[in-house]
């Protein structure tokens, strides 16, 4: 089961372009936010349509970084730096 509104609650949106790799090195693939499963691992889908469920530090999202230029940063940083702008 597919939970969309887990990915609100850590800052994020379903359709969000993402990226990933399939291995530790290689080429960064494209995709998009689609949920969070059971397991917490997040649900996307790749360029071809096809679902896969990768853990949060392997997908990449675009945020601005410090001086306000979008960055690709791992989905398990955003997720911390959400919960804790929403305990201030």
């Amino acid at each position: 089961m597919i939970d969309t509104a887990t990915l609100q609650l850590l800052g994020l949106r379903v359709g969000e372009p993402i990226r990933f790799r399939k291995g530790e090195s290689g080429r960064w693939f494209a995709g998009k936010m689609s949920g969070v499963a059971v397991d917490g691992s997040i649900t996307i889908y790749d360029a071809n349509g096809a679902a896969r469920s990768l853990r949060p530090e392997r997908v990449e999202v675009r945020r601005p970084g410090g001086r306000g230029r979008l960055t690709w940063q791992t989905v398990s940083d955003v997720a911390i730096t959400w919960e804790q702008l929403q305990l201030w």
